[in-house]
C-alpha cells in the first residue's frame, strides 16, 4: 500500500460512483469518493436526518469456516468470540505481544462460518496474520468478490424494511441473510456515524444493482468519506490509525466496554492472547494516559496532530482526530492526555499553527448514539 508506484484499486461501484460525481481521491490503497456534488457538510446532514448510503468495499471480508474457528479467533484476541451467539455481532480487537492494538475489527457468528471484517488499511496485514496463526485450525476465506454497502440514518429502517421486510426488526449489533431486490445478502446491523444502520454484503456483480435500488428511495443519498469520518468523530468512534494503533493498549484507549468479561482476570478463560499480562496490568494498576473527548472552544477546529499543554505550557497530550462537527455546529476532537487531566472539564491548551487554542476535556459521544435495540 505504500508503493507509489502500486496500482489503485478500485471497487465494484467506482464507475458509480463517476457517474454521481463523486470526488474520487486514493485512500487505503483504493480510488474512493471522498464527497459528491452537495459537499460533505450537507452529506452528513443528510445522514443525521434521514439516510445515505456509503460505500466501504475497501474494507476486507474474511470467511472462517471450522469446528475450532471462534476458539481459533479468540486466541489473538480478549474478546470472547466462543459465546458469540447466532446471527450476534462483536466488536474485537487484534493485539500485539505489547497488549498494542493491531487493528479494531467486527466478528459475526454466522451460524456455518464466522464473518470477519477487517479495516482497509491493516486489511493485508490482518489477513496474513490469520493465515500464520490460524490457518491450521480453521479455513480462511479472503471474499475479494464481494462488495460491503452502509445504509445509515435514522430512516434506514424504513428504507431496508421496505425492500426487506424481516429486517424491521433487527437489533443492533445482529445479523440476517436477507434478499434485497431479488439480491442474496449478508446484513448487519452495525455502522460507523452513531445511527441506527445497516452494513450489507453482496457479490461484486450485483453490488451496483442493490446500490441504485437504495438509492432510488426518496430517504437516500450517497455519501463519501469526508462525511463518514465527521459522523464517527461526532460519535466518538475510533479511526484505526489515528486514535488506535500498534503502540496504544485497549486501556489507554478507553475500549475497557470492549474487552469481554471471560478474558479478564478471573473469567472462564482469562488471557491467553498476545499481550494479556500486559492488558491486565493495566487492568488493575491503571495507566498514564488516557484517550477522551476534546472540546475546543471558539469555531476554529483543532485537527490530530495538535499538542495539547496545560496552563504553564507542559505537553501532556495529543489530539488524534478532530474537525468540525455539523450536528453540534463546533469543533470537536479526540486524543490522549495523562490520566491526571482525563477528567471531564479539565481545562487545558491545543497548539495550532503556534497559538494557544483552549480546550476542555468533554464527555463522548458528541451527539448521541442512535442505535436500534428494540422498543424499551
Amino acid at each position: 500500500m505504500n508503493d507509489t508506484n502500486e496500482q489503485v484499486l478500485t471497487t465494484a461501484l467506482h464507475d458509480l460512483h463517476v457517474e454521481l460525481g463523486g470526488k474520487m481521491v486514493p485512500f487505503a490503497g483504493y480510488s474512493m469518493p471522498l464527497q459528491y456534488p452537495t459537499g460533505i457538510v450537507k452529506e452528513h446532514l443528510h445522514t443525521r436526518k434521514l439516510a445515505s448510503l456509503f460505500d466501504v468495499s475497501h474494507m476486507g471480508q474474511v470467511r472462517l469456516t471450522g469446528d475450532h474457528a471462534a476458539a481459533a479467533l479468540e486466541s489473538l484476541m480478549p474478546i470472547d468470540i466462543i459465546d458469540l451467539g447466532e446471527m450476534k455481532q462483536r466488536y474485537a480487537l487484534l493485539t500485539n505481544e505489547q497488549g498494542g492494538v493491531l487493528d479494531d475489527l467486527m466478528v459475526t457468528n454466522a451460524g456455518d462460518h464466522l464473518f470477519v471484517v477487517v479495516n482497509a488499511a491493516c486489511k493485508a496485514q490482518d489477513i496474513s496474520l490469520m493465515q500464520e496463526k490460524l490457518a491450521d485450525q480453521c479455513d480462511i476465506e479472503v471474499l475479494e468478490d464481494h462488495a460491503l454497502l452502509a445504509l445509515q440514518g435514522p430512516e434506514a429502517r424504513s428504507v431496508l424494511a421496505r425492500l426487506a421486510p424481516e429486517s424491521a426488526e433487527m437489533l443492533f449489533m445482529t445479523a440476517a441473510n436477507l434478499e434485497i431486490d431479488g439480491v442474496d445478502c449478508f446484513v448487519t446491523c452495525s455502522g460507523y456515524s452513531g445511527e441506527d444502520g445497516f452494513e450489507i454484503s453482496v457479490a461484486n456483480e450485483r453490488a451496483e444493482q442493490l446500490a441504485r435500488t437504495l438509492l432510488a428511495q426518496p430517504e437516500v443519498e450517497p455519501a463519501g468519506l469526508g462525511a463518514r469520518d465527521s459522523l464517527r468523530l461526532e460519535a466518538g468512534l475510533c479511526l484505526y490509525g489515528h486514535d488506535l494503533d500498534a503502540q496504544t493498549t485497549p486501556v489507554e484507549s478507553s475500549l475497557m466496554w470492549a474487552l469481554s468479561k471471560s478474558r479478564r482476570v478471573d473469567g472462564e478463560r482469562a488471557g491467553g492472547y498476545p499481550g494479556a499480562d500486559i492488558i491486565m496490568r493495566q487492568i488493575s494498576e491503571g495507566v498514564s494516559r488516557k484517550r477522551v473527548g476534546i472540546q475546543p472552544e471558539g469555531r476554529m477546529p483543532v485537527r490530530d496532530g495538535a499538542k495539547l499543554v496545560d496552563a504553564e505550557e507542559n505537553e501532556v497530550g495529543i489530539v488524534t482526530s478532530g474537525g468540525f462537527g455539523p450536528s453540534v455546529e463546533k469543533p470537536v476532537a479526540m486524543g490522549y492526555v495523562q490520566t491526571q487531566y482525563a477528567t471531564i472539564g479539565s481545562e487545558l491548551f491545543a497548539i495550532v499553527r503556534g497559538k494557544k487554542v483552549p480546550v476542555s476535556v468533554a464527555k463522548m459521544p458528541f451527539v448521541e448514539q442512535r442505535y436500534y435495540r428494540g422498543n424499551k
